[in-house]
């Protein structure tokens, strides 16, 4: 039986990945298109519904990013969400102007449509999240207005009968009281979806696909003994065995004590099938890096390093025809997709070097979100505390140190970095912050210990909570938790004299400290 799929038409907004995650959660698989793919292509692969995304465009601008009208005469459900709201308008017979008054944040709305399948079960006085600057001032024939704002005169239109829908906020953001109800309402109701995505169906298919694939090819996978690369690492190892060598790199630039964890989980006396290989490399990264303080530069320095290094133990093992890569979805986002903005790249994306000395690239996670790797490495039957320990960038620490990387401020960082760990497991905070670690500035200032004067770092600390990890809040810690933790790190860790603690959102910072 074929797959349910929702497709996202991207038109460059900084939610779009949000929207698919959404509808995924709704248990209805979802991919992200380009604007630019062909109409026949989309309707080709026979979508239950189509969601517009957001975009920072005008569109009433003929340069911007437009889409064929035969779309909205397709015959699929369609919801418009902002840009896609205005889209549809526009295509439609409707008028978008600037608007005299633009909406940022969170926004009372007004649904007037009490038989509206898109606000079954939402109040008629609820909160969204809204950022626009044009809005639609007329509908086109055959569409109602469904909700309005205090400065928006059309928040939601409908066509019911071509099951054509939007909404000018995002419904996708959390801020947004009851958008993952109308989300859920639009796959549903109004594009009769059943639920059919289900992480067990993803790691059988995956593992046949790759099966298929491979055949008796010989596959070398990229272990860092993070959560992404350690599942893509036991799925390989389902699918073609003994014919899988993982690589793990030592770049010099992990947590505390993680080389000697990694490999007592998968070196030889673990309980994975692997044939485990273990590079210690510090030497050759630090060098590299010497120098260097650009964070883009540091991450490509570090991913072409890191493939150098893959080659080369791939002429020692022999012939070496797919490399495996713990790729997840917001890394590809971050990186840049279709017309969307680069905000950083990863070194198993966008730091390829041009020419690697592998037949193909194998991402088996490339189209899942963190918690969908979670959900398939448990599937797997790896154990909880792997399946969710913290996340780590594949450049390690090159990217928690801010300036230039030396051996002194990896292990000022380390040092740090451990001590918070542990407190936060103390405290219980583990389980309820979804990311946290230490990151070293390059501020240096001057401070009193003892009877001397000092002149050292200080220590960024970084708490986040999220689902998704494309939006995320600065996790409220308490104070006597933070007060601990500079302690223990002003005492034990040298070269320290400050600590502070970020409390920037997602967006506008990163998650990451770079």
């Amino acid at each position: 039986m074929k797959q349910e799929m929702i497709i996202v038409l991207d038109f460059g907004g900084q939610y779009n990945q949000l929207i698919a995650r959404r509808v995924r959660e709704c248990g209805v698989y979802c991919e992200v298109l380009s604007y630019q793919t062909p109409i026949d292509e989309l309707i080709a692969k026979e979508p239950k519904g189509i969601i517009l995304t957001g975009g920072p465009n005008s569109v009433y601008d003929e340069t911007s990013p437009h889409y064929e009208k035969a779309l909205f005469e397709a015959g699929i459900p369609i919801l418009g969400i902002c840009y896609g709201a205005q889209l549809m308008a526009y295509s439609t017979g409707g008028k978008v102007e600037t608007a005299t008054t633009s909406e940022y944040g969170k926004t009372d709305v007004n649904v007037t449509c009490d038989k509206s399948l898109l606000f079954g079960g939402v109040e008629n006085e609820t909160v969204v999240w809204m950022s626009h600057t044009d809005m639609i001032t007329e509908v086109g024939e055959g569409f109602a207005i469904t909700a309005h704002t205090d400065k928006c005169p059309v928040a939601a239109m409908e066509n019911a009968e071509k099951k054509l829908y939007a909404v000018q906020y995002h419904p996708e953001v959390t801020h947004s009281v009851k958008g993952q109800q109308m989300l859920s309402n639009f796959v549903y109701e109004v594009c009769g979806c059943k639920g059919d995505w289900k992480m067990s169906d993803f790691t059988r298919n995956t593992i046949e696909e790759i099966k298929e694939r491979v055949g008796d090819g010989k596959v070398l996978c990229a272990l860092s003994g993070g959560v992404d690369s350690s599942v893509a690492a036991v799925l390989l190892s389902k699918a073609v065995g003994k014919n899988l060598t993982c690589v793990f790199v030592d770049h010099g630039l992990l947590r505390k004590n993680e080389a000697e964890e990694v490999e007592r989980i998968f070196g030889d006396e673990g309980e994975y099938d692997l044939n485990f290989v273990h590079v210690k490399a510090s030497e050759r990264f630090y060098e590299k890096l010497s120098g260097v303080s650009e964070p883009e530069a540091k991450r490509k320095i570090i991913g072409e390093e890191f493939i150098r290094v893959f080659e080369e133990e791939a002429k020692k093992i022999g012939a070496v025809d797919y490399l495996v890569q713990g790729t997840i979805y917001p890394d590809v986002i971050e990186s840049g997709l279709g017309k969307s903005a680069v905000i950083k790249s990863h070194h198993n994306v966008g730091g390829l070097p041009d020419y690697v000395d592998f037949k193909e690239i194998i991402e088996p996670l490339r189209m899942l979100f963190k918690d969908e790797v979670r959900a398939v490495g448990l599937e797997l039957g790896l154990p909880e505390h792997l399946v969710f320990r913290q996340p780590f960038p594949g450049p390690g620490l090159g990217v928690r140190i801010i300036g230039e990387v030396s051996a002194e401020k990896v292990k000022i960082v380390q040092d740090a970095d451990a001590i918070m760990r542990e407190e936060f497991a103390k405290a219980g905070l583990d389980k309820k912050v979804n990311q946290y670690f230490a990151a070293l500035t390059n501020m240096r200032s001057v401070g009193v210990m003892g009877d001397f004067r000092t002149y050292d770092y200080a220590i960024a600390l970084r708490a986040v909570t999220t689902s998704d990890f494309m939006t995320a809040e600065a996790a409220e810690i308490p104070w006597e938790t933070l007060q601990l933790i500079m302690n223990r790190i002003v005492n034990e860790v040298e070269h320290v004299n400050r600590v502070f603690y970020d409390l920037t959102s997602k967006p506008p910072g990163t998650i990451e400290l770079e």
